[in-house]
């Protein structure tokens, strides 16, 4: 059974060093069925644009992926690209679902005290590329809210 969503906002319970454990073992878990948005693509002056990659899971957004147009490759995380030239929305798109099953886990969780989740990075080769929320028990899945709203009004 797929890791759940989590409910409403409550007190922030203690930590364990297995509930970091849980939380990484469920983003291992989560891997494999995580998809992709649509990529979000901004113009900005002198013909640059950004892109960004959604990653999903049962319709909430979770994190970004910056992706380079130039190199077809994700950015780490924290460097947003700047590319010029042709975008080609469904090559890009063919090219993120390549890099999410390259994705995984790092054996590490960093906790976030007011969101009350562990979050867990994903790497794409050497690179940090996205981090995934899980709630301080380790059991559920945290989305990032705000850009599941920005996937689900983006329209091309």
């Amino acid at each position: 059974m797929p890791p759940p969503i989590r409910g409403p906002p409550g007190k922030s319970p203690p930590i364990s060093k297995e509930d970091a454990e849980r939380a990484i073992g469920t983003v291992k878990e989560l891997i494999s069925l995580l998809s992709v948005g649509p990529p979000l693509i901004r113009g900005a002056p002198e013909g640059w644009a950004h892109i960004d990659i959604p990653i999903m899971y049962q319709g909430y957004a979770l994190d970004r992926i910056h992706f380079d147009l130039e190199r077809m490759e994700p950015s780490p995380k924290g460097r947003p690209a700047r590319s010029r030239g042709e975008v080609d929305i469904d090559t890009i798109k063919e090219r993120a679902v390549e890099i999410l099953s390259q994705l995984r886990a790092l054996d590490a969780a960093e906790y976030r005290e007011p969101e009350r989740c562990w979050v867990v990075p994903l790497a794409w080769g050497p690179y940090l590329v996205a981090h995934v929320k899980i709630s301080s028990d380790g059991k559920e899945v945290v989305p990032d809210y705000g850009l599941t709203e920005e996937v689900r009004r983006y329209v091309y």
